[in-house]
C-alpha cells in the first residue's frame, strides 16, 4: 500500500508545498545567506523569517521560481524594523532580471524593476542586509501589469509603485530553515 493510500497521509489539500519549500544556507565566515524558493501566489505577499547563526551584515543571494500565471515586471523588499539594507561601499545589489533598483532613504524598502520575470522562470536578486536580531524578517511584493491597461498606464503605475512603495497585501508568512556552514 502507497502513503498516498493510506489515511491521513494525503496532503495535497492541506500543504501549500510549492511557495513554503524554501531552504537557506549561510557561510557564517563569507557572511553569505543563500536561499532558492519558489511562489506561486499573485494575491498574497511573502514574508521570509530567516534564522541566522549570528546577527549584524550579510550578504543575501536569493532565488526564487515564477509559478504563477502572470509576469513580474517590479519586485519589492521590505525589511522588519530591527533591519535595513546596506548601500553604497563594497555593498551589491544587483538582479539577473532587473537592470535598476530604488532604495528608501530609511533604507528599509529595495525595489528592483526595468526588466521582467515570466512564468517559470527564475529570479536572481542579490543584496546586503544590516540586522540586530538573528531572526530577521522581510516581505516580498511583485507587480504584474494589468491586462486591461494600456502601455503608458502600467509604465506610470509602475513609477509610482516604486516611488511611493506597493501597497501592503496580506501576507503568507515562511520560515526558511537555514543550514550553516563555514
Amino acid at each position: 500500500m502507497s502513503s498516498l493510500e493510506m489515511p491521513g497521509l494525503d496532503v495535497a489539500g492541506r500543504v501549500r508545498a510549492r511557495d513554503i519549500q524554501m531552504a537557506g544556507v549561510a557561510d557564517v565566515r563569507r557572511r553569505v545567506l543563500m536561499i532558492s524558493g519558489a511562489v506561486d501566489v499573485t494575491e498574497y505577499d511573502v514574508s521570509v523569517a530567516i534564522n541566522l547563526p549570528e546577527p549584524g551584515r550579510w550578504q543575501i543571494i536569493k532565488s526564487e521560481t515564477n509559478l504563477t500565471d502572470q509576469i513580474w515586471v517590479a519586485m519589492q523588499v521590505t525589511t522588519d524594523e530591527d533591519t535595513h539594507f546596506v548601500d553604497g561601499g563594497e555593498a551589491m545589489v544587483m538582479s539577473r532580471q532587473f537592470s535598476r533598483t530604488f532604495l528608501t532613504p530609511d533604507q528599509r524598502r529595495l525595489t528592483f524593476f526595468d526588466g521582467e520575470v515570466r512564468p517559470g522562470e527564475a529570479v536572481l536578486k542579490v543584496f546586503e542586509i544590516e540586522t540586530e536580531s538573528r531572526r530577521p524578517a522581510y516581505a516580498h511584493a511583485r507587480y504584474s501589469p494589468v491586462s486591461s491597461e494600456s502601455a503608458e498606464q502600467s509604465e506610470d503605475a509602475l513609477q509610482r509603485l516604486v516611488t511611493d512603495g506597493m501597497p501592503q497585501r496580506p501576507a503568507i508568512e515562511v520560515i526558511v530553515p537555514v543550514t550553516v556552514i563555514g
